[in-house]
């Protein structure tokens, strides 16, 4: 008789907090746990989310240092015209005059022209001489004999102003470089002018005939090459007549 009364109050005490449950949360079908875990299903699933855009950011700034010492890198320089050496020059040598060429007269004035040395890199010269040559006239009829050397071929001296003659060889051969004296230094580069002028005597033959202007190194060795011991060379037309 002691024990039912206990079994009766169980009963009614379980029933009791059921209807308690029930009317705190409104929907007697509907687990309040599920409520809860539907919930923290979205702030899970952003967190992976943040995790894998931010990686690739960070992968992209550590890979621009990475590349930033290599980018600078220019190709290697390579020689340009400049710095290769000047190719080699030799000297040459003109002889102008007014007209184009020289036209005397026997007995008349002497006419006068210019001589222009121009040096190359190649070399330098501490005796280089003008030296001049004519062949000889054949004559025509009616002219007078003339002195060996019917003509008188000076130098102005760029000193002094003063005219100096200088030799006109008369001659069908030519005369070997290292047979000559003389001559003035001529640095490489280096561009000389001379004034010179010819005159006809007042008898001798007439006719044309070049006047051969040439530059000798007469440091020459005997038998060198003909352009080591004649490095230059011109002419100018030449015409002499006489006044009868």
């Amino acid at each position: 008789m002691h024990v039912r009364p206990r079994l009766l109050i169980a009963p009614v005490v379980l029933a009791a907090l059921s209807a308690v449950l029930t009317a705190c949360t409104g929907h007697p079908d509907a687990p309040a746990a599920p409520t809860r875990s539907s919930d923290a299903s979205p702030s899970g699933s952003a967190s992976p989310t943040a995790t894998v855009s931010a990686s690739p950011a960070v992968s992209a700034q550590a890979a621009t240092p990475a590349s930033a010492p290599t980018s600078p890198e220019a190709p290697a320089k390579t020689p340009t015209a400049a710095s290769a050496p000047a190719p080699a020059t030799r000297l040459s040598l003109t002889a102008a005059a007014p007209g184009g060429g020289l036209s005397l007269v026997r007995g008349g004035p002497a006419q006068e022209f210019t001589v222009t040395v121009r040096n190359g890199n190649a070399q330098a010269y501490r005796h280089l001489l003008i030296a001049f040559q004519m062949e000889p006239l054949t004559g025509e009829p009616g002219d007078l004999p003339g002195p060996a050397s019917p003509y008188v071929l000076e130098r102005c001296d760029p000193a002094t102003g003063a005219w100096r003659g200088v030799e006109l060889r008369m001659a069908t051969d030519a005369k070997p470089a290292h047979l000559f004296e003389g001559g003035s230094p001529l640095a490489r580069d280096a561009v000389r002018t001379e004034r010179y002028r010819l005159r006809a005597t007042a008898t001798g033959p007439s006719g044309s005939s070049p006047l051969m202007v040439y530059a000798l190194d007469t440091d020459a060795a005997e038998g060198a090459p003909l352009d080591a011991g004649r490095p230059g060379y011109s002419s100018l037309p030449h015409t002499t007549r006489r006044i009868l």
